[in-house]
């Protein structure tokens, strides 16, 4: 019997969608817990919807650069100030008050620049 007969309502469309996703939560949850140790006490300033709206930016990003490039970003070498400055980047993304292109190799930059 093979996997087709078995789930007739999954394509491979769907599954490939679906492996995106859960790889995209994977490294996006690395970079946020590297974050966290990097940032220590500092992490506590951070509200819920702070620490959701990175972890949201990271998600972008990840999709966005190529896996060589992510698997050489130091999340945990960001201080208080780049996150601040990160998270002033997710506003213009959500607002829509700049290209997302410009605004990941912004976010991207700040990354870069701590590695």
């Amino acid at each position: 019997m093979n996997m087709n007969s078995q789930r007739p309502d999954v394509n491979d469309e769907e599954i490939g969608m679906r492996t995106f996703q859960l790889r995209k939560a994977r490294a996006t949850e690395r970079a946020m817990e590297r974050l966290r140790q990097g940032m220590k006490a500092d992490w506590a300033l951070l509200s819920h919807a702070e620490i959701e709206a990175l972890s949201w930016v990271f998600g972008e990003l990840w999709a966005y650069v190529a896996r060589a490039e992510w698997d050489e970003l130091h999340f945990s070498k960001l201080k208080y100030a780049d996150v601040r400055q990160i998270l002033n980047y997710a506003r213009e993304i959500a607002n829509h008050t700049r290209n997302s292109v410009d605004v990941l190799n912004d976010t991207y930059a700040v990354v870069v620049a701590k590695g």
